[in-house]
């Protein structure tokens, strides 16, 4: 590359770079709040650690609470427990030695012989230890409705009577003024005030703080106030515009603790310690309330201004060397690239590396268990997975746009050209229409060249009503065309070539192949065998085209579809010498045929032959041109078998060729040719993977329905990578037919409509391609009658039912949940996005189900 263009090239990298770090550092600026006090008015403290459980039976042993208790006796004389369960009991004797008080909690709950247990205990430490100043029999028992207003006070009474500390219970403030009898038998009002939990946004939540505490007071005047549950999470689900994280967590707390410090509150902070075991009953923000972590460290500077990622420098140098790699491998082979393409790429590698970065740092605050573990690891290897493809599409995107001239470009050979050797043009059938298959025959008989011949193979047909017409027609047109039937003949359409290999004319030099739908423009061969004068040329492959995309608006928008592949795919393919061979319109140099043979192994026998030609080490030309038009599919089923064949063959291919494919091991191929036959075909590998997105999305948002309270939205990070490459993909394909294609916006929309209809298709071909060996090959019929909507219904039956289901999940998740929070928004959002495919096809089966317009039934005369 010259030294100028390199220095450009740093020159962007470093001005994208500062522009992404500007990003991270936006997000990062410091904000400022008031330093931790010296002393606290107390925590709410449960000592469980990683494995402990106490529904589960495991609790910590002395020692670890002992760790725990000198550690907040920095902080604070004063604590808050929950229960007198297992060693839960030793709390109040081990804070003695720390001069902490403890607020005994009991617990109270459906099971009345625990209950009976917790009491007798609970009595036993407040009359025998000096630090307990007071018991809370209870904790939101009313508000969990796991006991009566009877049976609470029951209790309540049962303690005060036989303990001399003052007795009271633990409830949500709403609860208190629901319940105003309870302050009859509490000697005073303990109070959760939990903005979080009631949608507050953080920068109102001190606030609100302080108006319950006043309306408590003026609740009940004659009782003391104690606070006690006031906190913030530090992650998990949005609730309306209350965001869980460390930053706003740190902000609100060091607010809030100043603020009722200087108005002479009592409280309990909750809490001291994570505690992840709370996930199962309070959705997984339940874990992460503690002002420490897990393992007992500060989540949060307790002085200087708030910064949300503390870290951030580090991860902003993370997400430059990522981008920098993955730049530097697009750009390995980018002379031709212009300036705007390479910093387009710049562009779409920092965003990509950066989001990668992202979610790795989201992910690695969560607290893991087995399954989160198996569920993070597969979302890695999903997301890179997503980077890969998102540089390939990006990739490709800036080499049609943005290059300064074609490496390869497309230059016709000079029509006088006197190289004219004899062409064996082959064309196989199998039950097709024989007035379709005349009409092929006919444009074949108008060629203007000196010297070929047609060979017809007509394999497996049953009625001799469909084939002896086309054998009869071939001798009307003379000795030049011979046809050929054979019944059984294995092999798919390759063996069927291959058996009329033998059969070529001994000085034919080139063999052509089309499809029996295909009516060649007469000047095809003196255009296009010109290019074999090339020794190295082994391969002439011209577009493949269509000449009834006018008949239905469904034609109409499988041409728009199918006019992307060839005016865009194998443009860029051909600049590197890589395109695919497909079976119609295309020449094989005899030598190099009958060298290599057509392979019977793969459904796709055409860009299996062709990568072969490339490992051998030959080339392969490819015209811009339309040199043949055939028929496009009548009925969405058949639209949708084709596309299976060609994705499942193409993972086939990639199954027999891995090592040449992957290693370059036993073969001739360049990069560029690796590159583009992998990268080519990861788009089709990424929809098979989506099947995998869209099933846990199912089952996850099902959870969400059954039991609303303990399973919250999925995390961000898990829909964020699938969306981005869905929406780059669609605006790729708008953008890139109406640049290259040379469509208008409507087209580009048909064309984005008709690809997504297939996604499904795809994805199950993938699936089916890297778990079986082989399938059936299936033609796609043409010149096929149209057939009634729910004949076309039961085309789309299986894409109309994931398209349900996914409605169902987000109309059901609006009514159980509601739509209180942006994380449940967007989770509804993500659903009804990644039902769009479903919907597309959809869309296409009801329009092919619509009569052509010369098949409308004419009005019924008297």
């Amino acid at each position: 590359m010259p030294t100028h263009k390199l220095g450009l090239n740093l020159v962007v990298f470093v001005a994208v770079a500062a522009l992404f770090t500007g990003f991270w550092a936006l997000y990062n600026r410091p904000v400022s709040a008031p330093d931790w006090p010296e002393q606290i008015s107390g925590f709410s403290y449960s000592p469980f650690r990683q494995g402990q459980n106490p529904q589960r039976g495991i609790y910590p042993d002395d020692q670890q609470i002992r760790e725990d208790l000198e550690l907040l006796s920095k902080h604070t004389d004063s604590i808050r427990t929950y229960s007198v369960d297992g060693s839960l009991a030793d709390i109040p004797r081990i804070a003695e030695e720390f001069g902490l008080r403890v607020t005994l909690g009991v617990w109270i709950s459906p099971d009345e012989e625990r209950n009976e247990r917790e009491i007798a205990k609970a009595i036993e430490i407040a009359n025998d230890s000096r630090s307990v100043v007071r018991v809370s029999v209870g904790n939101e028992a009313l508000f969990r409705r796991e006991v009566t207003t009877k049976q609470l006070v029951g209790y309540m009474d049962r303690v005060r009577a036989a303990v001399k500390v003052p007795v009271t219970t633990s409830e949500q403030w709403h609860i208190w003024k629901e319940y105003p009898e309870l302050a009859d038998h509490a000697d005073l009002i303990a109070a959760h005030v939990l903005p979080y939990w009631e949608f507050v946004p953080m920068q109102q939540s001190t606030q609100f703080v302080l108006d319950r505490a006043r309306d408590m007071k003026k609740l009940f005047p004659k009782k003391p106030l104690l606070l006690s549950e006031v906190g913030w999470p530090s992650n998990g689900r949005m609730r309306g515009g209350a965001d869980a994280s460390q930053a706003d967590q740190a902000i609100y707390l060091r607010t809030l603790v100043n603020k009722l410090n200087a108005q002479g509150y009592n409280y309990f902070v909750i809490e001291a310690f994570d505690q992840p075991w709370k996930s199962g009953d309070e959705g997984s923000v339940g874990a992460y309330w503690g002002v420490y972590n897990l393992d007992r460290q500060a989540k949060f500077a307790f002085t200087g201004p708030v910064v949300a990622i503390p870290q951030w420098r580090l991860l902003a140098i993370a997400s430059v060397v990522l981008a920098l790699l993955a730049l530097t491998l697009l750009l390995i082979d980018g002379s031709s690239l212009r300036q705007r393409g390479r910093t387009f790429l710049t562009f779409v590698a920092f965003a990509g590396g950066s989001a990668l970065v992202w979610i790795g740092y989201d992910y690695s605050q969560q607290y893991s268990t087995w399954f989160s573990l198996t569920v993070g690891i597969l979302l890695g290897i999903g997301a890179f997975g997503v980077f890969i493809v998102l540089l390939t599409e990006a990739h490709e995107l800036a080499e049609v746009v943005w290059v300064h001239k074609r490496r390869r470009p497309f230059m016709p050979v000079a029509g006088d050209s006197s190289y004219r050797p004899k062409v064996s043009v082959h064309v196989p059938c199998y039950n097709e229409p024989p007035e379709m298959v005349k009409q092929t025959l006919d444009a074949l008989a108008n060629l203007d060249y000196p010297d070929y011949e047609v060979l017809i193979i007509d394999n497996n047909t049953k009625d001799p009503a469909v084939w002896e017409p086309v054998r009869d027609y071939c001798e009307q047109l003379g000795p030049r065309f011979r046809f050929f039937h054979v019944a059984p003949l294995h092999g798919f359409k390759g063996g069927a070539l291959n058996y009329i290999l033998p059969h070529t004319a001994p000085d034919a030099e080139v063999v052509a192949v089309i499809d029996s739908d295909y009516c060649v423009d007469r000047n095809w061969l003196k255009h296009m065998v010109p290019h074999f004068a090339d020794p190295q040329i082994a391969v002439v492959q011209s577009p493949q085209d269509y000449r009834d995309d006018k008949e239905s608006l469904f034609k109409k928008l499988c041409y728009s579809e199918y006019k992307g592949f060839f005016h865009i795919g194998m443009v860029t393919r051909n600049d590197r010498d890589a395109i695919i061979q497909h079976g119609t319109m295309t020449m094989i140099r005899r030598s190099v045929m009958d060298e290599l043979k057509w392979a019977d192994w793969t459904i796709c026998e055409d860009a299996e032959l062709g990568l072969r030609v490339f490992e051998k080490g030959y080339s392969a030309a490819y015209a811009h041109d339309s040199f043949g038009k055939g028929l496009m599919p009548d009925t969405f089923i058949d639209f949708k078998k084709q596309r299976f064949r060609w994705a499942y063959g193409a993972i086939q291919i990639m199954k027999g060729h891995a090592r040449s494919l992957l290693m370059g091991k036993g073969s001739k191929l360049t990069e560029g040719q690796r590159y583009h036959f992998i990268a080519g075909w990861l788009p089709w590998i990424a929809d098979g993977m989506n099947i995998f997105f869209t099933l846990g999305a199912l089952l996850w948002s099902a959870a969400m329905i059954i039991v609303p309270q303990r399973v919250d939205p999925p995390l961000l990070i898990f829909a964020i990578p699938p969306l981005a490459l869905f929406f780059f993909k669609v605006g790729k394909i708008v953008f890139l037919y109406q640049r290259a294609v040379g469509v208008n916006l409507k087209d580009a929309f048909c064309a984005a409509v008709a690809g997504l209809a297939l996604s499904h298709t795809i994805a199950k071909a993938v699936l089916y391609g890297f778990f079986t060996k082989s399938i059936p090959f299936f033609r796609t019929p043409k010149m096929a009658s149209n057939h009634g909507i729910l004949v076309a219904l039961a085309e789309a039956r299986e894409e109309v039912f994931i398209m349900l289901l996914l409605w169902g999940a987000a109309v059901g998740i609006a009514i159980v949940q509601g739509l209180p929070s942006n994380d449940v928004k967007f989770w509804v959002a993500m659903l009804l996005v990644q039902s769009l495919p479903y919907l597309a096809a959809l869309i296409m089966a009801l329009l092919s189900s619509l009569p052509k317009p010369e098949e409308k039934v004419e009005p019924a005369t008297a």
